[in-house]
């Protein structure tokens, strides 16, 4: 059964009626999300042999733990029918450590499922048996088209509003899925893993006609249209860093990271003919991985002429976020990963659980007009914007710009992840010149970089009433044809606008280029 998703429910509200809109109101405490608490998954590979533990209340995932083995249990599978001798005894030797590690955690639910090479190979039964006997653990072998749906669902835990064609490339198969309106639709899968086409004799000339009949008939079943393409898999991971190599980029964060089709096209002309030793030492990837790189460039290149995409995206997330997708309730599948993650780190977080909202609502006067995308991201901002109050106060600026940019989240692309880092930064510090951050600033254009001051400055300031509701001290009004930004004070909040708080809602009124008014309630 294909993956299912619905639309964020509206009318999920807090019992007082105040809640988020389109959001919801917070899940953690729903039984079918504490039910995710630990969440356990082995993913047994061609290539890999990989155990991750989500603590999978949040709608994105985080990995409270996660190991992996390159056992290479597929070499030479294609020649001989078998699994590798040795890959056995490596996979054999990491499922036994998963299976008390995951007794160890009190793992539950804890899965495990084999791909490709088990699939395939002649001893997999065999493996499969000696696996249970000497493990305790079950090996659900899954087919070609369960893969790829499953990888599918991973792109969909970490990117909602995905649509196009995964591409998920393992050691001895590549399977490729369409995804839309939250949904898994038609699948294939391909014998182009590199360890296949090790096998493939006549040189590059012999290959290349063997992936694009491959590839051509994949196309006939998944039709592409000038779709974007979702990368998943350690290889186009490994080509797409040594891509950031190549064009100098300064994130070198893989999930969201996007790519043209010509640039990829120059990176694999780069990646012909470069020392790819001396990058694997520049990038930090292993040996085992580097192996396969030269045979996934030539399938890669492969799909962007025969599939033309318009734009290719890696995804750090695949069949494990997907196992992980497939366990959520439909409630939790269809909330922002983005605001979810952000709501559970405040909850553990923050001195003052609950304030982001209420930051957030005291502020929004500054942001009408403001597009959904750039809301979500203000509203992502307030409730991260006191969860690194236990950083040192010198380096507390910069402690918020790398939580942002480099924490694992999903539904963020790398724009909005150097948006919410600068804003972060301007909660706690004025001036972002020479920071040793600002080769990622050119990342945005300079409206961002203003618009992410604003943000800033007006946590800044409105942390200033952080004893209760900012709404009890006053309201933000700010009027763009008088270019006034207007603070209409309380009584109560007359006596906390003190020194600070008034140099605060100065540097807030400069950053907007505006004249800055204080006022008192009518009535006050």
């Amino acid at each position: 059964m294909d993956a299912d998703s619905t639309a964020p429910a509206r009318g999920d509200d807090d019992e007082d009626g105040g809640d988020w809109g389109p959001f919801g109101r917070p899940l953690f405490d729903d039984p079918s999300a504490r039910a995710l608490s630990r969440v356990g998954v082995v993913d047994v590979g061609s290539n890999s042999v990989r155990m991750v533990v989500f603590d999978g209340a949040a709608r994105s995932p985080a990995y409270f733990f996660n190991e992996k083995i390159m056992c290479g249990l597929g070499k030479g599978l294609a020649q001989t029918g078998l699994l590798h001798p040795e890959g056995k005894v490596r996979a054999l030797s990491a499922l036994k450590r998963f299976s008390l590690l995951a007794k160890g955690m009190n793992v539950s639910p804890f899965t495990v499922v084999a791909t490709a090479a088990v699939r395939e190979a002649a001893d997999g039964a065999e493996f499969q048996a000696q696996v249970l006997r000497e493990t305790g653990l079950k090996l659900h072998v899954i087919d070609g088209a369960e893969e790829a749906r499953l990888s599918a669902q991973g792109v969909l835990l970490g990117w909602p509003g995905a649509s196009g064609i995964v591409c998920d490339i393992g050691g001895n198969s590549m399977e490729l899925a369409r995804i839309g309106n939250g949904r898994v639709g038609k699948r294939v899968s391909t014998p182009l893993g590199p360890f296949r086409l090790q096998q493939i004799e006549g040189g590059p000339k012999k290959r290349k006609a063997h992936i694009d009949a491959m590839l051509t008939a994949a196309t006939r079943e998944i039709r592409p249209a000038g779709d974007r393409i979702y990368l998943v898999g350690g290889s186009w991971r490994v080509i797409a860093r040594l891509d950031m190599e190549r064009r100098s980029y300064p994130l070198t964060v893989l999930h969201e990271y996007r790519m043209t089709p010509e640039g990829l096209l120059d990176t694999l002309d780069w990646l012909a003919t470069a020392d790819l030793a001396a990058l694997r030492g520049r990038t930090g990837t292993s040996a085992e991985r580097m192996e396969l790189v030269p045979l996934a460039c030539e399938v890669l290149r492969e799909i962007i002429r025969l599939l033309k995409p318009s734009e290719i995206d890696v995804s750090s997330y695949g069949i494990r976020e997907g196992l992980l997708y497939e366990q959520m309730p439909a409630r939790l599948r269809a909330r922002d990963p983005l605001i979810e993650a952000a709501r559970m780190t405040e909850l553990t977080q923050a001195r003052i659980p609950g304030f982001g909202k209420k930051l957030f609502l005291f502020l929004e006067p500054l942001f009408k007009g403001a597009t959904e995308e750039r809301l979500r991201l203000i509203k992502t901002a307030c409730l991260l914007h006191d969860t690194t109050w236990r950083a040192h106060p010198d380096y507390r600026a910069e402690a918020c710009f790398d939580n942002a940019t480099r924490a694992n989240l999903g539904g963020l692309d790398h724009a909005g992840r150097v948006f919410l880092g600068l804003a972060l930064l301007h909660r706690y510090k004025n001036n972002r010149a020479g920071s040793r951050m600002e080769p990622l600033f050119r990342l945005l254009p300079e409206e961002d970089i203003a618009q992410a001051e604003i943000l800033g400055k007006a946590m800044r300031f409105g942390a200033m009433f952080a004893v209760g509701d900012p709404a009890e001290a006053g309201e933000l009004r700010w009027q763009p044809k008088k270019r006034q930004l207007i603070l209409s004070l309380t009584e109560e909040g007359a006596g906390l606008f003190g020194e600070v708080a008034q140099t605060r809602f100065a540097s807030l009124a400069q950053a907007m280029k505006v004249e800055a008014k204080v006022v008192r309630q009518a009535g006050e």
